[in-house]
């Protein structure tokens, strides 16, 4: 049988060419066209199969009448991943996981699915990056020398599919996503097209066979995962693989999950034997300094629903007639407008120095519950005095100098009690009844402004 041609499909108006074009001929849009296989005429969808129906069609019923069944979830066995993904794996669901090169994606994976092979499950690794003897070393060199993890190198779908349909496997990983190509497309292997089409065609698979369905997907410079956005868009979950290559912990973030909570992290160790989980990974993102140091500032942020400790640290030294402002972990624009509420509500001036700001342990911090613990990290170091032994903060300032709460206040200071702190400055939202005894042995002081937050800081020296 001859092998279908390619087709182009203007993203804007629906029209077709036999050849790529610079513009549309139908509506003159430019750089609108883009790849796809022509199906056969039976087929009678004039968009290819990136388009066809991933669920048998069923009739039109009110949400009143749908039955609303759970999903069966399959614990991985490794808890910081299975928290991230909201407790396990999900039948049909298709996962798609990206992070830097080396960072540990296909070492977690095969961890992940050899666990699940010694629990019954039937699974299957597709590499295309590496051969098998490449994917047996490393399972020795994570002590997993007897793994009956079924492996295939193969890059080519049409394979791979019959592969699927053959072996029916509950999980099956495709190492990457972007090593895989279609006979239909004429673009190389990587191309939007390809990727576009090769996940289309493996999602489509997940859903109507029930098998769980891992991409490993490669990112770009910018630490986006390459490759169309559409991607994104396809799979049930996508997770990012975050940390320095040069450090030994690992975060992976969720950033968007259907079967679970967005936002969640798990935090890991890479060790001789692959990675393991942290069960306190509060730890990792304090420093141990035997006396409190100025700039220093621990504060508690949420990650999903993780309470976290971090310390933020921060650096005022004299600058030149163009004083820097460079925050690692955190927002530089947020950090510019801090320094000018800092300046204007609390009388602490910036104007001509250096400021530096640091989130310690390679987290990023996106909330502005951060705020108040940068500002007193600022001032500590401005005026050369180190905060309190066990002092930590936490809340969002506004620009008129207020100190607004932030969300899931109680569980921040349940955190920090939890783990020794003995003096806390919150916003008045958030601080606890008087009766209440679960914050014994935390002196909690409750502020409105910044100004008040600067004054008890003050008392405490």
């Amino acid at each position: 049988m001859a092998k279908d041609k390619s087709i182009f499909t203007c993203t804007e108006c629906g029209g077709t060419s036999a050849r790529w074009m610079g513009k549309c001929p139908s509506c003159n849009a430019w750089n609108t066209l883009i790849e796809g296989s022509s199906e056969p005429v039976a087929a009678k969808n004039r968009f290819g199969s990136v388009h066809a129906s991933l669920a048998p069609t069923s009739e039109v019923l009110p949400l009143a009448q749908i039955e609303a069944a759970d999903f069966e979830r399959h614990p991985t066995g490794i808890d910081e991943l299975d928290r991230v993904l909201g407790g396990g794996m999900v039948e049909g669901g298709v996962v798609l996981i990206g992070g830097d090169p080396g960072i540990g994606k296909s070492t977690l994976l095969l961890q992940a699915v050899d666990a699940l092979q010694r629990s019954g499950m039937n699974t299957l690794y597709v590499t295309g990056e590496e051969s098998g003897a490449q994917v047996a070393m490393r399972s020795r060199r994570l002590g997993l020398p007897d793994s009956q993890v079924p492996v295939l190198p193969e890059i080519q779908l049409e394979k791979i599919l019959h592969t699927l349909q053959s072996r029916q496997p509950d999980i099956a990983i495709i190492d990457s996503i972007q090593t895989v190509y279609s006979d239909q497309l004429t673009s190389a292997p990587g191309s939007v097209a390809q990727v576009r089409e090769c996940a289309a065609h493996l999602t489509r698979t997940a859903k109507s066979t029930g098998t769980t369905i891992v991409l490993v997907g490669h990112v770009t410079k910018e630490g986006a995962l390459a490759g169309p956005r559409v991607l994104e868009h396809m799979v049930d979950t996508v997770l990012y693989f975050e940390g320095d290559t040069h450090s030994n912990f690992r975060l992976i973030r969720a950033i968007k999950n259907r079967f679970g909570a967005v936002n969640e992290i798990g935090v890991f160790a890479m060790t001789e034997k692959g990675l393991k989980g942290v069960s306190n990974p509060s730890a990792i993102f304090l420093s141990q300094h035997a006396e409190p140091v100025p700039g220093s500032c621990v504060m508690v942020t949420l990650e999903g629903t993780r309470p976290l400790l971090v310390e933020i640290q921060a650096l005022v030294d004299s600058g030149g007639p163009s004083p820097r402002r460079l925050s690692v972990g955190l927002d530089r624009d947020r950090l510019a407008m801090l320094l000018a509420v800092l300046h204007r509500h609390a009388g602490v001036a910036c104007m001509d120095q250096d400021v530096f700001v640091n989130a310690v342990g390679g987290v990023r911090i996106s909330e502005p519950a951060a705020d108040l613990a940068v500002m007193l990290a600022i001032t500590s170091s401005l005026r050369g005095k180190a905060l309190p032994k066990g002092f930590i903060a936490f809340g969002e300032v506004g620009l008129a100098g207020e100190v607004r709460p932030a969300p899931r206040g109680q569980d921040r200071l349940k955190e920090a009690a939890k783990l020794g702190f003995k003096v806390a400055v919150v916003p008045k939202a958030n601080a606890p009844k008087k009766n209440d005894k679960s914050f014994e042995g935390l002196s909690i002081y409750p502020v409105e402004r910044i100004e008040e937050a600067m004054q008890v800081v003050r008392g405490l020296d």
